[in-house]
């Protein structure tokens, strides 16, 4: 991103009607498909949009490696980027202090969400966590803002850089590794709903926990009961909320170093009489559904929280499949009057795909479902209306039938 203050743009691109309608539609993506025009536009750059006759779309940035070659910045030209993102960044700040309660640890910039594409970063109570995934966002002057505005506003006792290899490929970012980039600082201890757990900011999945889920672990704790399984519990962040109301508490995982982490969760939270009851169990999920359900084994509650089975839209029938049959297994091991707990975060898996291949395993395991919530993520990770790859995460709380 440029840090030019020149009010003439020094790049161009030269958009397809078919790509003003998807920007006049309210989306903020342009597809390299539907560009005319990008000649001499280098790797990052801030970029001066127009349809063909000229006329101006907005500013945006560019990127030379991914299908997604714009992503937009303002519908106005923008004279001063490096002041725009400073304050962008600090009504992101602003933003979660209007919305987040009972957690030190949640989103702090949620890339288009926040209007700031291509950034993410996450807080764990006095260590931040970014994530750079497109090559504007990697260019030097911009990480030199982005450090210095979360310092500033933040004062975290450390910062670390999580790298996603597949998206540093796809975007053809320089070679980094995920490591401590600011302070000394590179672990913490931090706290949802009152449950407390430690992180790790080098290690695990995502910028090392599942925050989209913070609300969401709340609200199944008001359901919860009996004996209750958490299938892809990865570091126990559902069983943990849960634990206090069940009788029994199982949480399984194919990770064992996931794992050995939602162990070491549940010794921090003894205070809340779970003791160390809670069995962990590493197995495939798909698997130890399966032999469960044909054992007879059954649950007062069951959460399902897996991966997303949707990477690309020619998954998607291949993880309709999956969803489908997680939650057939599911549904035919709850009691009557059971809680099912069931999650998608493929933003390619529509609500209203969702919904359908779950009433579908219904169907098929004779069960009526009564649904108590449907859910999103949490509010730190804010969907912008016309773009809905914002709204990925699906949570279904649903009542199984007598």
């Amino acid at each position: 991103m440029p840090t030019t203050s020149s009010s003439n743009p020094a790049f161009q691109v030269v958009v397809s009607p078919k790509g003003v309608g998807r920007l006049r539609s309210g989306h903020v993506w342009i597809y390299r498909s539907d560009l005319t025009s990008a000649d001499g536009v280098p790797p990052g750059a801030l970029v001066q949009v127009v349809d063909e006759r000229k006329r101006l779309l907005g500013t945006a940035l560019y990127s030379s490696a991914s299908q997604i070659a714009v992503r937009m910045l303002s519908a106005h030209w923008v004279a001063d980027p490096s002041a725009l993102l400073r304050q962008r960044l600090k009504d992101a700040i602003a933003y979660r202090k209007f919305v987040v309660t009972d957690t030190d640890a949640y989103r702090v910039v949620f890339s288009e969400g926040d209007f700031l594409p291509g950034l993410i970063v996450d807080r764990y109570n006095d260590v931040l966590s970014i994530q750079v995934l497109t090559q504007a966002m990697n260019a030097d002057a911009v990480r030199e803002i982005v450090m210095s505005t979360l310092a500033e506003q933040l004062s975290p006792a450390g910062i670390v850089e999580r790298v996603d290899p597949r998206i540093a490929e796809l975007e053809q970012l320089a070679a980094r590794e995920s490591r401590l980039v600011s302070g000394e600082k590179s672990e913490t201890l931090f706290t949802m709903n009152g449950v407390r757990f430690r992180f790790h900011g080098l290690e695990g999945q995502k910028t090392g926990a599942f925050l989209d889920q913070r609300e969401n672990y709340a609200a199944t704790a008001r359901y919860a009961h009996g004996e209750a399984l958490d299938v892809f519990c990865y570091q126990g962040g559902f069983a943990l909320h849960m634990a206090p109301r069940c009788s029994q508490m199982t949480g399984v995982d194919s990770s064992r170093p996931a794992l050995v982490l939602a162990e070491a969760n549940a010794e921090l939270n003894a205070h809340r009489k779970l003791g160390y009851d809670i069995e962990w169990i590493e197995a495939n999920a798909f698997d130890l559904l399966k032999d469960y359900s044909a054992a007879g084994r059954h649950y007062d509650t069951i959460v399902l929280d897996p991966p997303a089975f949707a990477k690309s839209k020619r998954t998607l029938d291949t993880a309709m499949r999956g969803y489908k049959e997680l939650n057939l297994r599911a549904l035919k091991m709850l009691r009557p009057s059971g809680i099912l707990i069931s999650c998608s975060c493929s933003y390619h898996v529509s609500e209203a795909e969702f919904l359908q291949v779950v009433g579908s395993a219904a169907i098929d395991a004779r069960r009526s479902l009564r649904v108590i919530e449907k859910r999103g993520q949490a509010r730190d990770h804010p969907a912008v209306l016309n773009v809905p790859e914002t709204a990925y995460l699906k949570c279904l709380i649903c009542q199984v039938s007598h």
